[in-house]
């Protein structure tokens, strides 16, 4: 147990939700000095353990209604960078109010200081920089529909680039119609606040011809459509954009940290509504990739709007990796729940980097099927494809219908429809409402592709 000119006096040993793991909170000599919290590392010493002790030490902070903290970063340190963003996630994570999500800002109810040795200020900046990025996307998530209309979520995506080595390019209705985004369209035309498409390009890494896309689902209302959803299923509704949010966040991350890898997210922004102009069950429509789909559930509007984004990021934006991210189905909450997110990948190779990436994040991830056989559920007899299965593996068959337009690149599909949201936090770096699910983890698949 570390002992230090703070400590007057131990409150109480709290008991870590890590095996292994100690934390402790000392009283302050004077008004003027900060409450000391130092957390304890055990054997099994990982970014997830650390996210949770250090996400356990602020809500402590808060229950003691501490004014201003002093965290040891020690043990955090004791795992290079990745422990450092793995504390921070857990601090500004374990603190953060669905409030905050109305004036768009992190407002911290304590200060928080910084202590320790083992630690470098250049990795500290980096991890402060990761967990901004993820408290702005819960913000986003967690903000009302009328609040966050598509056109208006896609400049918000913009803002995020001031200041940064950032280009963000907003393609609205007209340009999106004349390009030919048949599947935006077909979702986005259902609402009286029109679709846009939000571009964020950075290019840390101009040497390289390697060009990473995060392609992010960004339905700010998803009523269902047509094939409305049951009234209990109405509450998350404005949540649908989460992966849209989240591909920016990452972008944001990695051009403030200045990380040498080239990235470009591409965010298919609309709302799915019920209008005279909305899609009905049985219409065929045709995508920016010349593929036609039978539309039979309105419902299943995120892999429209997704197969154009992903079109684009091929065509338009040169990506040679492509990640999309989305709330996609109820079927993958079903089968994992608000502990893992489902993964659908085309290459080996390129899941094992997603797995190396979460073991530093923290974040859980799951590999589904792609056999063969699952192909047939999404034939049509009117179309190239269909945009519901025909007979169940609702996750699966909506991955592999994404996989079509992806021009045999290097890709990955994660359905976060479990872990964007919760109501109850799973983990202690975790608080009601949205959870930044998928940025950590992307941030460190970037960071890898730094030696591709």
């Amino acid at each position: 147990m570390i002992v230090e000119r703070y400590r007057q006096q131990t409150i109480q040993a709290q008991a870590s939700p890590v095996e292994g793991a100690f934390l402790e909170t000392r009283y302050r000599l004077s008004e003027a000095d900060p409450v000391s919290i130092t957390v304890g590392r055990g054997e099994a010493w990982t970014p997830l353990a650390c996210k949770e002790a250090y996400g356990k030490a602020v809500k402590t902070a808060l229950e003691l209604k501490c004014e201003s903290c002093l965290f040891d970063l020690t043990a955090a340190g004791e795992l290079g960078l990745e422990g450092l963003c793995a504390a921070m996630e857990g601090v500004y994570g374990g603190g953060y109010r669905q409030s905050f999500a109305l004036s768009g800002r992190w407002e911290p109810e304590l200060t928080c200081y910084a202590g320790g040795s083992g630690w470098r200020e250049e990795d500290l900046a980096v991890a402060c920089r990761l967990a901004r990025s993820i408290v702005e996307t819960r913000n986003l998530v967690n903000r009302p529909a009328n609040l966050l209309t598509p056109e208006l979520f896609a400049q918000t995506l913009a803002e995020l680039a001031v200041d940064l080595p950032i280009q963000a390019r907003i393609y609205h209705r007209q340009e999106l119609a004349e390009r030919g985004l048949g599947g935006l369209l077909a979702v986005g035309d259902s609402s009286g606040h029109p679709p846009a498409l939000a571009v964020l390009r950075y290019t840390g890494a101009p040497e390289s011809k390697t060009v990473l896309g995060l392609i992010g689902k960004g339905v700010t209302v998803d009523t269902g459509g047509y094939s409305i959803k049951a009234a209990s299923s109405m509450e998350g509704i404005k949540g649908d954009m989460a992966g849209g949010a989240a591909a920016a966040g990452v972008v944001r991350a990695l051009a403030a940290a200045g990380v040498k890898v080239n990235v470009t997210a591409i965010v298919p922004a609309c709302e799915n509504r019920i209008s005279p102009d909305s899609a009905v069950p049985g219409d065929v429509i045709s995508t920016l990739s010349g593929q036609s789909v039978e539309v039979l559930n309105t419902d299943a509007e995120g892999r429209l709007i997704l197969a154009d984004a992903l079109t684009w990021a091929v065509r338009e934006e040169g990506c040679t990796h492509l990640v999309d991210a989305a709330t996609l189905t109820g079927a993958v909450w079903a089968m994992l729940g608000y502990v893992a997110a489902g993964v659908m990948a085309s290459d080996d190779g390129w899941y094992a980097r997603l797995e190396a990436a979460a073991a530093l994040s923290g974040e859980r991830y799951w590999r589904m099927p792609a056999f063969p056989e699952y192909e047939k559920l999404i034939e049509s007899d009117l179309a190239d494809m269909r945009n519901t299965s025909k007979d169940g593996c609702g996750a699966i068959t909506a991955g592999l219908f994404l996989r079509r337009f992806t021009e045999g690149r290097p890709w990955m599909h994660l359905d976060i429809a479990g872990t964007a949201s919760v109501k109850s936090p799973v983990w202690q770096h975790q608080t009601p409402g949205a959870t930044g699910a998928a940025v950590s983890t992307l941030f460190h698949l970037a960071r890898g592709m730094e030696r591709v």
